[in-house]
């Protein structure tokens, strides 16, 4: 009798028992693997240095400034000469003479501030009064800035005092003294001066009294009416560029149109030629295959980077880049929609004597077209967002305004505007291709 015949067989019992340990032993394996990960990304990411590094303060102010806008009461303390202006800005400065109802201008300057606290520029010293707390003196003393405190007050942390700059800050005020400059900084909620500018003769008006100006009112400009005066008032506001910003919107939206439907336009008939059971040889089907795949695998970003520096800056260079990624994608996408067609619907249409184009028209293209008007609709869709991005790469659309205002580092606010601007114009484009893709594919 031979060895194997004699071998003993592993019985069932013990067949059963050495898998179910082995699948004990992976499913322990997976976790493992997975929290030995979470803990090299800790590492090696730096985790426990970038909370320490957090300056959660600068993302308070961050997000106030989305919501909230500042008036600065500036002394030129060479000159002498007191300022009121919103944001800092020079369209955004009252008048000379002219102040909100919280500045007295005069020889001394009176600001009030919330809760109580008032600032007094009296010469080139300041005077800040502040419930709770007492008097606070801040004068220039030769090339330095000199800070009195209340008897007997130590130094609080909304105090920070230098040799030769002073400042306080209250959360919903704020004050700075150097040797060429003292500023109040007030901040109010909302955007002001977003729908009239200070030289328009409707800022500062209430809502009532714009609809009575509006409807019956007698006209302010004889020239024309009061509701046209509102609008190119709002459309040309000096501080917010409305007629900018949305001239940016159609932009980014004509660029993300322009580089779909010509990716579109492109790949459709290339698909014919790439689909197996349409391609007129091998050969022309794999080079197309792989034309696909390197256009789609190279990210629209660095087609972007390649494009501008052969054409320029400019949307055109924006909607190429989007057209040459979504060639390859489209191509993928419908030479494969077409491998998957029915062929009995084909054959039908043959059987009746049709030729080539005809096939094609009545037997094809109805099967294929809810995959080409859904991927279109979608990919319109997402490359609105993209445009944004692209944008300001190339310097067009909304995107070269976003990246703008977040440069400057101080207009937070028209970063908030235009983020919902984006936000509300991607939910537009996302209602119109639903209702497209219900009109025509669902009837």
């Amino acid at each position: 009798m031979s060895m194997a015949a004699t071998a003993p067989q592993p019985t069932l019992h013990n067949t059963i028992t050495r898998r179910f340990t082995a699948r004990k032993r992976r499913a322990l394996a997976v976790p493992l693997l997975i929290a030995a990960y979470l803990v090299y990304v800790f590492f090696a990411f730096d985790l426990a240095g970038l909370a320490g590094r957090a300056r959660l303060d600068n993302g308070a102010i961050l997000l106030r400034d989305f919501w909230s806008y500042k008036t600065h009461v500036t002394r030129d303390n060479r000159s002498g000469e007191v300022s009121v202006a919103v944001e800092g800005e020079r369209k955004g400065t009252y008048p000379a003479g002219q102040a909100p109802d919280w500045v007295r201008l005069g020889e001394i300057t009176e600001i009030a501030l919330p809760g109580g606290a008032q600032v007094l520029y009296n010469g080139p010293s300041a005077r800040i009064d502040i419930p709770d707390f007492g008097q606070i003196t801040v004068a220039p003393e030769g090339r330095k800035i000199a800070l009195t405190l209340p008897a007997g007050a130590a130094l609080p942390d909304w105090i920070s005092a230098a040799p030769n700059r002073v400042d306080i800050n209250r959360g919903k005020w704020r004050f700075s003294m150097t040797r060429s400059r003292t500023e109040v900084f007030r901040y109010q909620p909302g955007w002001e001066l977003f729908f009239f500018t200070l030289d328009s003769p409707f800022h500062g008006k209430s809502l009532p009294e714009i609809i009575a100006l509006a409807l019956w009112e007698p006209r302010l400009d004889a020239t024309r009416p009061n509701i046209a005066a509102m609008a190119s008032d709002f459309w040309t506001n000096r501080m917010w560029h409305h007629h900018q910003v949305f001239g940016a919107l159609g932009e980014t939206v004509l660029m993300a149109f322009l580089g779909t439907m010509g990716a579109g336009l492109i790949a459709f008939p290339l698909a014919f030629l790439a689909a197996s059971n349409f391609a007129p040889a091998r050969p022309v089907r794999l080079v197309l295959r792989r034309l696909f795949d390197f256009l789609r695998g190279v990210d629209g970003l660095i087609w972007t980077v390649i494009l501008s520096r052969a054409f320029g800056p400019g949307p055109l260079t924006g909607s190429l880049a989007i057209l040459m990624t979504d060639t390859g994608t489209f191509g993928k996408t419908f030479s494969e929609a077409l491998e998957n067609i029915d062929g009995k619907q084909v054959e039908g249409i043959t059987s009746t004597g049709a030729g080539t184009l005809q096939r094609a028209r009545f037997g094809v293209i109805p099967q294929i077209t809810p995959v080409v008007l859904s991927q279109l609709l979608y990919y319109l869709e997402s490359n609105t967002r993209s445009a944004t991005v692209i944008g300001a790469l190339v310097g067009g659309g909304i995107g070269l305004l976003l990246t703008q205002a977040i440069i400057t580092q101080k207009d937070w606010e028209e970063v908030c505007y235009y983020m919902i601007l984006i936000v509300l114009m991607v939910m537009a484009m996302d209602s119109l291709s639903g209702w497209i893709r219900r009109r025509f594919i669902k009837g």
